[in-house]
């Protein structure tokens, strides 16, 4: 009986604490938004299939954009829960309740589908034909390649996405990119204690340059394809997601015990002891 309450106690624990909250809904953003990519890349590595229906393929634009656009608010609301908890820690638990983190997914959202359905509709339009060989140089579904084989004029189209994609990328990009700043400099004082705090954000760090470094590139920019497009696009779309575990992991100290004391168990076996 004891123990079933000590595991509900952690549970509880677990989705009230914010930065723990914010990681789950990350992670599952992070499972949706690859199961968007990977299973279509592997058929197609495996069985050699390489065409996919017109419903499928506008389908697989607004899903893309829809979980990544929420796996990008969600980033930016982790760092907003860091600034108040370095910034602000008397009044952390009263600025970050249930209600407040609640309120941030929702609105993370709201707001991916907000970016999405315009998205999606513009490609959807009856007036934007497409014929030729329609084959696009790309391993996933995006809007760039596909107005490369449209027949019409895109280029309205291809200002208005990037106006879209490119200005979500880099609004939350510079509200994070402030958000440090701020943070950097409340700390500028504190020594010791200003690096500890300030290495609890090095993990998000991390997975913020290297999801919008590629997706800003992606995004930022004329209307048009190159080659590097596919490169830059396996770091937002798999390898970001990929590493975001290990990499949230490694910087959790509870998790790195964990992992310390399982290893020492599996090297040195209770019996050595014996």
């Amino acid at each position: 009986m004891l123990k079933k309450k000590k595991q509900d106690n952690s549970v509880m624990s677990f989705f009230t604490n914010p930065c723990k909250y914010f990681l789950s809904h990350l992670s599952c953003m992070d499972i949706c938004y690859t199961f968007c990519v990977i299973p279509k890349l592997i058929s197609d590595l495996l069985v050699g299939t390489e065409t996919v229906s017109y419903s499928n393929c506008m389908l697989g634009v607004f899903t893309m954009h829809f979980f990544g656009s929420i796996e990008i608010f969600i980033l930016a609301a982790m760092a907003f829960d860091r600034y108040v908890a370095i910034c602000k820690p008397l009044h952390y638990m009263i600025i970050m309740n249930r209600k407040k983190m609640n309120l941030l997914v929702l609105a993370a959202c709201v707001g991916g589908a907000a970016h999405s359905f315009p998205e999606g509709l513009s490609i959807n339009l009856p007036n934007w034909p497409f014929c030729g060989p329609n084959v696009t140089d790309h391993y996933f579904f995006d809007i760039f390649p596909l107005l490369k084989v449209a027949c019409s004029n895109t280029y309205i189209k291809g200002v208005l996405v990037v106006a879209n994609s490119g200005m979500v990328t880099l609004v939350t990009f510079v509200v994070l990119f402030v958000s440090y700043v701020i943070i950097l400099f409340t700390l500028r004082n504190h020594s010791a204690e200003g690096i500890h705090k300030l290495s609890t954000c090095g993990s998000h760090i991390t997975v913020v340059i290297l999801f919008f470094g590629p997706s800003n590139f992606a995004y930022l920019r004329l209307p048009n394809t190159y080659p590097e497009d596919k490169i830059f696009a396996l770091f937002y779309t798999i390898i970001v997601p990929m590493f975001n575990p290990l990499i949230y992991t490694l910087r959790n100290t509870e998790m790195k015990n964990a992992m310390r004391k399982f290893w020492c168990q599996m090297i040195f076996p209770k019996e050595a002891y014996n």
